[in-house]
């Protein structure tokens, strides 16, 4: 059977911390009662998150177990008796009506199972169930937006967490303030051949390329952000954009907005030497080489970057193992 989820993925299909099988309800953060009634329930499950960390369980081989689409890995979740004190972030229920809590700790708890492992969102995104990767991904941001904004911007006092977690409110002047998100426009670019561009930067391993990425800056469309950024990086015009599908990056707060960007002068291509190194195009023959002699290595799978190239390159797309 199909999964509904599957509707709203995009060109870009399903990315890894864009996933989730968990309803946020956030009608219910105001609802005091309501709360409590979730905590106290045996069923509920408490997540511990300490500086972007949690404790998660290796799995099985998938293909071993018959499944090669079950989890690599799992989050290990406690009962809300076992759970440490602290804040409490609703994250939301499950079909079952499960519901889940995060609880942000200076450590993790002790290890109940000798198997359980410390790990970061980065490490194990690709490897958790869709309703693992939906928990951490919302509890792994939330925890360094309430970690990071202690106090008021606006008159410097002490914040404290209300809204079950999704709101900090001012104990003196009573602003409130909401999480932050920083969007962000990454870009495969392409030319009249239908070339990819790929660049480096400086502080990243010799081989190590991906696609053109930035930060929209206020008062500005996504489309000028894409056009900007290429010109500022690559010394490039654009001259069509097309949006492809986003993913949240909580490292630590971003949403990062993909898209294809057609240029149509790739002869005047050059790094700005600013915030990239290097440019390159390539064709996908061009690619498939470089990578398979280790030239290239390309961007992690858990990153949107790795699904815009892939969504270029099309069905023959293939890495070495590991990459």
């Amino acid at each position: 059977m199909a999964d509904p989820r599957d509707e709203l993925t995009g060109p870009l299909g399903r990315l890894a911390l864009a996933r989730t099988a968990v309803d946020r309800q956030a009608e219910l953060r105001l609802d005091e009662p309501a709360l409590a009634a979730a905590w106290s329930n045996p069923d509920t499950r408490v997540l511990v998150v300490s500086e972007g960390r949690a404790l998660v369980l290796d799995e099985l081989d998938p293909v071993a177990q018959g499944n090669p689409d079950a989890p690599l890995a799992r989050l290990v979740l406690l009962n809300s008796l076992d759970a440490p004190e602290g804040d409490r972030f609703f994250l939301g229920r499950d079909d079952e009506g499960r519901a889940y809590f995060a609880v942000p700790g200076e450590s993790l708890p002790g290890r109940q199972d000798a198997d359980a492992r410390s790990a970061s969102l980065r490490e194990v995104g690709m490897l958790l169930s869709d309703r693992d990767a939906g928990l951490l991904t919302h509890a792994v941001a939330l925890e360094y937006w309430h970690r990071s904004h202690r106090f008021c911007p606006r008159c410097g006092h002490p914040t404290s967490s209300a809204a079950a977690g999704h709101v900090r409110r001012c104990s003196q002047c009573g602003t409130e303030h909401y999480p932050r998100t920083d969007p962000a426009v990454i870009m495969a670019v392409t030319d009249p051949e239908d070339r990819l561009l790929l660049g480096r930067q400086s502080n990243w391993d010799p081989n190590r390329y991906s696609v053109l990425a930035g930060f929209v800056e206020p008062g500005e469309s996504l489309e000028a952000a894409v056009a900007r950024e290429v010109q500022e990086e690559a010394g490039l015009t654009v001259t069509r954009v097309e949006y492809l599908g986003s993913q949240p990056w909580p490292f630590p707060c971003s949403l990062m907005l993909g898209f294809r960007a057609r240029v149509h002068d790739p002869e005047r291509v050059r790094a700005d030497g600013d915030e990239l190194q290097e440019v390159r195009w390539f064709s996908r023959a061009e690619l498939a080489a470089a990578i398979e002699s280790g030239e290239v290595i390309p961007s992690g799978r858990i990153s949107i970057a790795r699904k815009l190239i892939e969504n270029w390159f099309g069905a023959d797309w293939s890495v070495p193992p590991g990459v």
